[in-house]
């Protein structure tokens, strides 16, 4: 099995550290507000990558955090230094850790809806405040780190292999400067030092500890609980690409500055998802969550099935119709599953290639084209199914369970669906959704766009919820 390295930009021959057992983390969500279909692109990634190691016979042990801890930013409207955990809470009236528990929930919601397997520890920062502490005294200890005035930063100078992820390096002094955040510390020795521990005297979440009230610093995080759960030294640490510096190449500082022992093994990074060719951003109005898709009567698998199509270290572009186009495909994959026998046997030629490409970096658009290319075959139907089955324990898209629920649709929905449609096509949009969610309460989903076979309806499809 070959994975691209970020650290060694090249592909790897995977090889644990322990035998057959693999310990993975993933960078999770900071939970505010709802988790956009970006986020979500990164955590399939890694739901894959799960997948393959399972199918590779490897035991995973598999931890992402919870960021339910606010940290300053310099707000880029006002000029002002906001944290907004705080200001999102204070929107609603509610407190900071009530506002987290509910997108930590709804987080956890969406990720079912993706099908994503959900990690074996979930670990919340605001719940390993004191081992921050803990690891942040043993750093000033060593001399890594220093006070000032209630503030506790991470001494950079002397990490000597600092920007060895990302290429950052302190030889490097103005790429390093462009490339860090935008500093509201005014009290760090160099500029290049990152807070290890932030002071908060009246902020409504705020910590007691050694050097006064506050808040841990937002990299520390991810070193204490990755270090807690799954030990000083990582097989696989995953997250998308905008994390590799300053984030993750400040948790490599800090926790081996810690231990003395390498931290990561191998790092994997999702790209970046745009829409229509533009970077996702609230000020354009083009940033989606996964409730939008459904909204617009897409499956969350179809979302699903369109990261498939592209590689997970290219730069994914979503459009409606891409998406429109993954619907159809999959669809296409339910109507083929739902008329194959129960299956028993193996299609080796493909179930090999399958696993050979899956092996080659993820490589889910080639996969793709297998599961294709086997539907089309003449294999035997019966070992289609089996084989059929056997893939989609990676590709995590409910095929059989889904196909079941496509048949056997009640003439009375039916019949809604065709008033429905003639609602759609007269512009009487607000009786059409009136009926859909009448079909809805019925036990049934609505999709748009493709004929249900042998059926009258316009109706894209009608499943069982």
């Amino acid at each position: 099995m070959q994975l691209y390295n970020t650290f060694s930009r090249q592909l790897e021959e995977f090889t644990p550290i322990s035998g057959k057992k693999v310990t993975l983390y993933t960078c999770g969500p900071t939970v505010y507000r709802d988790i956009h279909i970006g986020n979500f692109r990164t955590y399939l990634t890694t739901d894959i990558l799960r997948r393959i190691l399972k199918a590779n016979e490897y035991e995973v042990t598999s931890v992402m955090n919870i960021t339910d801890v606010g940290h300053f930013r310099l707000s880029k409207e006002t000029n002002k230094v906001i944290d907004p955990v705080v200001e999102e809470a204070n929107k609603l009236g509610i407190t900071p850790l009530e506002l987290s528990k509910t997108y930590t929930e709804q987080f956890v919601k969406d990720a079912r809806k993706l099908n994503i397997l959900e990690a074996d520890v979930l670990p919340k920062a605001s719940d390993h405040i004191e081992e921050m502490i803990e690891v942040i005294k043993v750093l000033l200890d060593k001399g890594y780190a220093y006070e000032a005035d209630g503030n506790v930063y991470f001494k950079v100078e002397k990490f000597k292999d600092y920007g060895k992820l990302s290429g950052n390096t302190l030889g490097k002094m103005d790429q390093l400067l462009e490339a860090v955040r935008v500093s509201v510390e005014t009290d760090k020795k160099d500029t290049a030092d990152f807070a290890l521990w932030k002071r908060a005297d009246d902020r409504v979440m705020s910590w007691e500890s050694p050097w006064g009230m506050g808040v841990p610093g937002w990299h520390i995080e991810c070193s204490v609980m990755s270090m807690k759960y799954l030990g000083v030294s990582l097989d696989i640490h995953a997250g998308g690409e905008d994390l590799v510096f300053p984030h993750h190449e400040d948790e490599i500082a800090q926790s081996e500055a810690l231990t003395g022992e390498k931290f990561v093994k191998t790092w994997v990074h999702t790209s970046f998802l745009s829409v229509e060719e533009e970077k996702m951003s609230r000020s354009k109005g083009n940033v989606f969550i996964l409730s939008d898709l459904i909204n617009k009567g897409y499956t969350p698998l179809a979302f699903r099935y369109l990261t498939y199509q592209t590689h997970y270290r290219a730069k994914m572009n979503f459009t409606w119709e891409a998406l429109d186009g993954a619907a159809t495909a999959l669809n296409k994959i339910y109507d083929i599953a739902g008329k194959l026998p129960e299956g028993e046997g193996y299609a080796d030629k493909y179930e090999v290639e399958f696993l050979h490409v899956l092996n080659q970096d993820m490589n889910m658009p080639k996969a793709l084209s297998i599961v294709w290319e086997m539907l089309r075959s003449d294999f035997p139907d019966q070992n289609k199914a089996a084989a059929l089955r056997r893939m989609d324990e990676v590709l995590g898209l409910k095929i059989f369970e889904t196909a079941q629920k496509l048949t056997d649709i009640p003439e009375n929905v039916l019949e809604l669906s065709y008033e429905r449609d003639k609602l759609r096509k007269e512009g009487r949009y607000m009786l059409a959704d009136q009926i859909r969610h009448k079909i809805e309460n019925m036990g049934f989903e609505v999709l748009d766009g493709k004929k249900v076979e042998g059926k009258k309806t316009e109706t894209k499809i009608l499943r069982k919820l």
